[in-house]
């Protein structure tokens, strides 16, 4: 019986995680504290930030001082990276040197500052946790982190593991299988062969920021031909047959020219989008058809980056090999965090439990709201029924938005820190996409009851996490015209009304008033900032943007008494 931290920190998203004894008990990104994007920008002299909002929060949440500890694991493994990088640290600090594996993989001239900072985490983390106990520090190889995120947070036993992103320390990929909960790794890809750092090449040449927007290229695919430039990317990108792929670079100046960010988007740039989406989906397919091959598995499960793809997780679950297919949530480097906790519990011997749900963050008491409300000065009402009020508003056209219980560990949102408008109305697509200062070729998202969930979608069901695409059945596309992309399908997300009995209620009321059982859900933030977290943060963007009702649960706030 243990209790343990785990910390990402290396790359992007720090973010902290706690498992006592196996179970899962809390798990916050560092944006959503400190109110940052992805809560550090992604550069080797941010390494040595911390999540220490979300460190402390977590133990705090929990009871649990610093002391209490039996491990911290740290998402990232220092001794596989260069010596260069510790003879740095010794020469710069005069401090004794870490041990350290063969100098390899050094395609980065910041390397070395990384690894410095990577090697000594323990010591920031003590000033973090004053009273950590010494000898509690474990660093966890970055995929390992996050193959356990995934299998020992899954909702089945052995099954296959499969890991994609930019990077770890030297790899960008990990293949596996899962028996008697033990990881037997089986092929994992050296860098620089990276289809991570590919996709995020052509965000950044597309004029996105790397390392944040690839979603936008998967957004911009759908109005591509893939086939334009396939040429190009088919023989430096695929499968080698032996569980490894390869990921060359192209010469993507010469293909189209670098888009500058405030130009305007041609078809040239959906064909770019739409080429490296549909090799990262190829290449995604033959590896999992690989792995099946050769575990015999029929469940997968997947983190990484990568993984965050639903239109490429979408086609695995539709043409893979895989009976079942689980992503975690925070499947990014976020998730990380909770995957080093994972991995130290399960290694201190406890039995780790299944994910029971993304909603892993900070909540408020309705004393606590209702403090914040009357701070602020603000009117507010308690509806003796709160969906029936949200579905009249909905029905009404208005913007709602939803804070409710705890908030989610990952990118999506999943109906506690929400946007909610109605899918009937075609309008809602570019509204909201005018009030988050979105692109206006980008999709939103429709939550579904899941016992209605296969007469309006086809594909994986159930889907809770937003992490496949489905198809819009044809005699529901001119009923939710809002929740399709232009490719006729939707990222959906299914409400379990034993899981999330308030939504439900939402949906049903919705339903009653309109016969969908459909709403459409957005993160609840605008451009360039974090979703929101607190009350607080709600209140702060309910007052800068057009949302008509916003929901602090249980109480409501109308647009008409915010301006008296």
């Amino acid at each position: 019986m243990s209790c343990v931290l785990g910390v990402n920190a290396v790359f992007h998203d720090p973010a902290a995680a706690l498992v006592i004894d196996g179970e899962i008990v809390a798990a916050a990104e560092e944006e959503r504290f400190n109110r940052r994007k992805h809560g550090k920008d992604c550069v080797p002299f941010s390494t040595w930030e911390l999540p220490q909002h979300a460190m402390r929060w977590c133990l705090k949440s929990a009871g649990v001082k610093p002391g209490d500890l039996d491990a911290v694991g740290y998402s990232y493994d220092p001794s596989l990276c260069t010596d260069e990088a510790i003879s740095m640290d010794a020469k710069m600090l005069g401090r004794p040197g870490y041990s350290a594996g063969p100098m390899r993989a050094s395609f980065d001239p910041w390397e070395a500052l990384r690894t410095m900072y990577a090697a000594r985490a323990e010591e920031f983390a003590g000033d973090i946790l004053p009273g950590l106990p010494s000898g509690v520090f474990r660093h966890v190889q970055h995929h390992t982190a996050h193959a356990a995120s995934a299998y020992l947070a899954a909702p089945f036993g052995d099954c296959a593991v499969l890991v994609l992103d930019g990077r770890g320390e030297i790899t960008s990929h990990l293949a596996g299988v899962v028996r008697d909960g033990k990881l037997d790794k089986l092929a994992a890809q050296v860098l620089p062969q990276s289809v991570g750092l590919l996709y995020e090449e052509v965000t950044a040449h597309l004029g996105f920021r790397r390392s944040s927007d690839e979603f936008k290229v998967m957004a911009l695919a759908s109005y591509g031909d893939p086939d334009r430039f396939a040429d190009a990317f088919r023989p430096l990108v695929r499968a080698t047959g032996n569980g490894g792929f390869a990921a060359g670079r192209l010469d993507l100046e010469a293909l189209v020219p670098a888009r500058m960010r405030d130009e305007p988007f041609g078809q040239e740039h959906a064909d770019l989008a739409a080429a490296v989406q549909r090799c990262t989906e190829d290449l995604m397919l033959s590896l999992a058809r690989w792995l099946h091959d050769t575990t015999g598995q029929r469940n997968l499960a997947m983190a990484g980056g990568v993984a965050l793809n639903c239109v490429a997780n979408g086609r695995l679950a539709a043409e893979g090999p895989f009976d079942e297919i689980w992503v975690q949530p925070a499947a990014g480097d976020s998730g990380t965090a909770l995957g080093a906790a994972l991995w130290c519990a399960n290694e201190l011997g406890d039995r780790c439990r299944p994910m029971p749900s993304a909603a892993l963050g900070p909540e408020w008491s309705a004393s606590e709201i209702a403090e914040i409300l009357d701070e602020a000065e603000v009117r507010y009402s308690r509806p003796d029924n709160l969906a029936a009020t949200t579905a009249d508003a909905l029905v009404s056209g208005a913007v709602v938005g939803w804070h409710a219980g705890r908030s989610e560990f990952g990118p999506r949102a999943l109906g506690h820190r929400s946007l909610l408008v109605d899918p009937r109305r075609q309008e809602n697509l570019q509204r909201m996409n005018q009030i988050k200062g979105r692109e206006e070729f980008r999709p939103v998202a429709p939550m579904v009851l899941l016992e209605r969930a296969a007469e309006i979608f086809d594909g994986k069901i159930p889907s809770p996490h937003m992490q496949f695409v489905h198809r819009v059945r044809d005699e529901w596309r001119d009923r939710i015209p809002a929740a399709i992309h232009v490719d006729g399908t939707a990222r959906i997300q299914t409400v379990d009304r034993r899981q999330e009995p308030l939504m439900a209620a939402v949906l049903d009321e919705f339903e009653k008033r309109t016969g969908v059982p459909v709403v459409i859900n957005t993160s609840f933030n605008t451009a360039g900032r974090p979703m929101v977290d607190s009350p607080i943060d709600a209140l702060e963007c309910f007052g800068a943007s057009p949302i008509d009702l916003l929901v602090l649960a249980p109480f409501a706030v109308a647009r008409k008494d915010l301006a008296a």
